[in-house]
């Protein structure tokens, strides 16, 4: 009988022990999991400054260079080259000169930051909310107070640049295109668009182009340019004359 006992004992020791063993096992397994993330980069930050690596750096470094501001390496790599090529972005674009990629200047660059790419997706047609936003700024920038119908066709113009070889191939590219719109080279752009923009800037990415493919818009009022005066007008809407 003592040695039944001694039995069952043991036997009650050894499960315990087993037990025991698996809910240690189970702990480790829950703080691993807890502390495994990898270290924050570059490639989700929330901002790009000096001694950032990555995607998101590339992609602003093209940017940059498409546009005439960078001339050094696409590399990833922000140095001082890139720093110095934000600040002058942020000189001639009105924003603060802090030579860091934060939520402006990145809006300003049509990207969005926190994700592996480029930008995020979530916009109107396929394209970026950061895409429509800019877009958006750009339409309340320059046709706020013009018929709705003329602000669509602002973003169309816009949009059909973008798919014409003779421009560049994204919307942040056309609207920087160095003095392709006044409300770059005055700061107007930089100014938070109203829902009328956002929606026209929407019509305009999901196919509505009531200029059928015109390039250019140009108030008669007020533009000077003999060039631009020179082109054949497709329509008028509102005080904006839109041609190809």
């Amino acid at each position: 009988m003592e040695n039944k006992t001694r039995w069952r004992a043991s036997r009650q020791a050894k499960i315990a022990l087993v037990l025991l063993v698996i809910f240690a096992l189970t702990l480790v397994s829950f703080a691993v999991d807890f502390t495994s993330d990898e270290p924050v980069t570059s490639e989700a930050a929330t901002v790009l400054k000096f001694g950032s690596t990555g995607t998101q750096v590339r992609t602003l470094q093209t940017k940059l260079k498409n546009w005439g501001y960078y001339t050094g390496t696409v590399d990833g790599v922000f140095g001082s080259q890139t720093q110095a090529a934000v600040r002058y972005f942020q000189r001639v674009n009105r924003l603060t000169v802090d030579g860091v990629v934060g939520p402006k200047t990145a809006a300003a660059l049509g990207m969005s930051l926190g994700s592996s790419g480029s930008s995020s997706q979530g916009g109107a047609g396929g394209y970026s909310s950061a895409d429509v936003n800019l877009l958006a700024r750009c339409v309340y920038a320059e046709a706020r107070g013009e018929p709705y119908l003329g602000q669509v066709a602002v973003a169309a113009v816009v949009l059909n640049r973008v798919r014409d070889g003779r421009f560049p191939n994204t919307i942040a590219g056309v609207i920087y295109q160095p003095y392709a719109f006044t409300s770059v080279n005055d700061g107007q752009i930089n100014m938070a668009p109203n829902a009328t923009a956002i929606k026209a800037a929407k019509d305009a990415m999901n196919g509505w182009d009531p200029t059928n493919g015109c390039l250019y818009f140009y108030n008669p009022a007020k533009s000077t340019s003999k060039w631009i005066l020179s082109r054949p007008v497709h329509l008028v809407i509102g005080t904006h004359a839109f041609c190809t």
